[in-house]
């Protein structure tokens, strides 16, 4: 759940214009607070609460969908495309695909495959210029490695990033100039290299014109998603827009691996059979001993010396490893290799790593959805993708803020 709470969320939540909500901050009534890594006036979700505990319980409680309609076709251009778990979701929540950039060229042929007529440009984002899109897409989006700075004073440029992949990231957005960009990642941005990697991409998307949306860490068991993996998003607004941009909302319902992998309510069908990776004879050994929802500490004291050898006396819990799932929990974060030492995922019965199509199960993409490449390839094309349900709740959002826009562009 998130930390903190813009000013139209808590007008929202609490029933109040956000002028009155101003005025209370300025005569100390409910101040609000500068969000540590924007810098924007939020509001701490423990202070609303506290002042405000049965508003807020009771909105949260009674919410259903983030579901809302395009008013009119919306298009994206998405930018490190990978195997399509973000473009399907945005896909699936109605918004139009009108180009992705992908270099893996196993990927590229994945998303060939299952959308033919999509336009999939192949290669380094730096080899492709993207001015023809401006005024064709609303949206700009990419899920960017996170790679240090070089910094050369205490405003980061954008000349100051060249030679990362965030850098062609915004030089896309300022050749396009959508109305919205969106950045994807996972939560280590938060810390990587003390922040600073996160404080250079805000002070360059400022310079670039647009006002970035306070961060969040979005937990996909929140949204449909039966896995516990955190991501956040970039959302930038250019400047010349005064409209709101508002994350989805989370959902109260949790699913489980069974949830992923057996009939049910996220899917109408038991998982289908497709291959997968095998452990070699001494760790399904090893990983025989442990029980659903298992790991390492639950091995005889000298196995687990054996197998974890030197990590057995550094610190941390190192939950990960020898770790064999429970049917009644969500899975932990897949990898992009489902049989590395420090991040195994064993069947809960079957002592083996998931298969290729229960990975893509629990990372909530279509069944139908195939993927290109030796094994390895499929499983790295899935481990690295963004949960299509996660995806499809953000373009929700995403369509709410176009659609507020449209309507101030074209009032009754």
């Amino acid at each position: 759940m998130n930390e903190y709470l813009s000013l139209s969320e808590v007008a929202t939540l609490i029933g109040k214009s956000k002028e009155t909500l101003r005025r209370w901050d300025r005569e100390g009534k409910l101040k609000a607070v500068r969000e540590p890594i924007s810098n924007y006036r939020v509001y701490k979700r423990t202070d609303i609460e506290n002042k405000f505990g049965q508003f807020i319980s009771d909105s949260e409680t009674t919410f259903i969908s983030n579901e809302v309609t395009p008013l009119q076709e919306y298009a994206v251009l998405e930018l490190f495309a990978g195997a399509g778990g973000l473009a399907i979701g945005l896909e699936q929540a109605g918004l139009h695909c009108a180009a992705l950039n992908e270099i893996d060229k196993w990927a590229c042929q994945t998303l060939r495959l299952n959308r033919p007529k999509w336009n999939v440009l192949e290669g380094d984002i730096k080899d492709f210029d993207f001015t023809s899109y401006k005024d064709e897409v609303e949206v700009v989006t990419g899920g960017f490695p996170c790679q240090a700075f070089s910094y050369a004073g205490k405003k980061l440029g954008l000349d100051d990033a060249r030679g990362t992949l965030f850098y062609e990231f915004a030089r896309v957005v300022q050749e396009v100039q959508p109305l919205i960009c969106i950045g994807e990642n996972v939560r280590g941005l938060l810390s990587h290299d003390k922040g600073r990697t996160l404080e250079g991409m805000l002070s360059i998307l400022d310079e670039i014109g647009y006002r970035v949306v306070p961060v969040q860490i979005l937990k996909a068991i929140h949204f449909n998603v039966p896995q516990k993996r955190e991501r956040i998003f970039l959302v930038g607004i250019r400047k010349d827009i005064a409209i709101d941009f508002h994350y989805p909302h989370p959902y109260s319902t949790i699913y489980n691996l069974e949830d992923a992998l057996k009939k049910g309510p996220l899917y109408h069908t038991d998982v289908p059979e497709s291959k997968g990776s095998k452990y070699p004879p001494y760790k399904k050994e090893i990983l025989d001993l442990v029980p659903p929802k298992g790991y390492w500490r639950d091995l005889p004291l000298d196995i687990q010396k054996e197998y974890m050898g030197k990590s057995f006396y550094l610190g941390g819990g190192k939950t990960g490893m020898a770790r064999r799932i429970g049917w009644d929990e969500p899975c932990l974060t897949l990898t992009c290799s489902p049989a590395q030492k420090q991040t195994e995922r064993c069947h809960p019965e079957e002592t083996r790593p998931f298969t290729v199509r229960e990975y893509a199960r629990i990372q909530t993409f279509p069944d139908e959805w195939e993927f290109v490449g030796s094994i390895a390839q499929q499983y790295k094309q899935i481990g690295n993708a963004v949960p299509v349900n996660l995806a499809k709740e953000m373009g929700y959002a995403i369509i709410q803020f176009l659609n507020a826009y449209h309507n101030s562009r074209n009032p009754l």
